[in-house]
This record gives structure tokens, sequence and C-alpha cells, in this order.
């Protein structure tokens, strides 16, 4: 694995803000695009927790067919959210990255941070015009 990882969909902007934050810090990612190549059951499990989160906590509602799957029911377990995964990897939110510092869901894209092994190399804003980093 390269020394970060992000599991990207460029047609998100948080994705898209997050990964152009991990370039600014001069480092080239390993680019996982989990819709093309989605992340296996384990991968999925082990990156959600190395992030901190439950499998719930991890599932996007927005522009998915949450709702339309029912997976908004509290009784539904892991194995069930992992099937849907599976079968609509849309459902996983973005992006993830990973760093030997630790593993983020990046929203908002700043929390990737936390976590680079290097700063901000210049100053850096977003695609809304929002100026974020620690660059000198």
């Amino acid at each position: 694995m390269s020394e970060v990882t992000i599991f990207h969909n460029p047609a998100c902007e948080t994705s898209r803000n997050t990964l152009a934050m991990i370039r600014n810090a001069g480092i080239e990612p390993a680019i996982i695009e989990y819709l093309k190549t989605p992340p296996g059951r384990a991968e999925i499990l082990a990156i959600v927790a190395a992030a901190g989160l439950t499998l719930r906590q991890a599932l996007r509602e927005k522009g998915t067919p949450f709702a339309e799957l029912g997976l908004g029911d509290p009784a539904l377990g892991d194995d069930a959210l992992l099937d849907a995964i599976a079968a609509h990897p849309i459902l996983l939110n973005r992006p993830f990255v990973v760093t030997a510092l630790g593993t983020r869901l990046c929203r908002p894209s700043e929390r990737v941070l936390d976590i680079l092994p290097a700063s901000q190399q210049a100053p850096f804003s977003k695609e809304d015009g929002t100026r974020v980093g620690d660059a000198p």
C-alpha cells in the first residue's frame, strides 16, 4: 500500500478537495475509485473500524438508494448493510483516507490534515474558495 491511500469518487467535491490537499502536501496517493473497484467486505469493515466508526455511521444517505432499501431500519445488522454496500457501492461514504498516522472519513475534507505525514506546501483553497491548511 502507498504511504497514503484515498477511497475516492471523482464526482464528489469533498473527495476532490481531499485529494487536492493530499497532493498539496507533496504526496501522490494510491487512488482507489471505489465505485469502479469496490473494496471487499473485510476491507470495508477494517477501514470503517480503523476510522472509529460503525458500519451504519459510514453509510451515505444523500444521492443513494438508502431510503428505497430501508437501510434506516435499526434492526438491520452489519451483514445486511454490507450486502447493500456490495450491491450499491455508492452507499459507502467518502472519502476515506488511510495513512500510517490513521484512517479518517474526511468529511469535511480538512480532516485529512490530521493524518497526513507532511504539511501543506502552499496555501490551499477548496473548490468553493474556502482557505484551509497549515501552509507557511
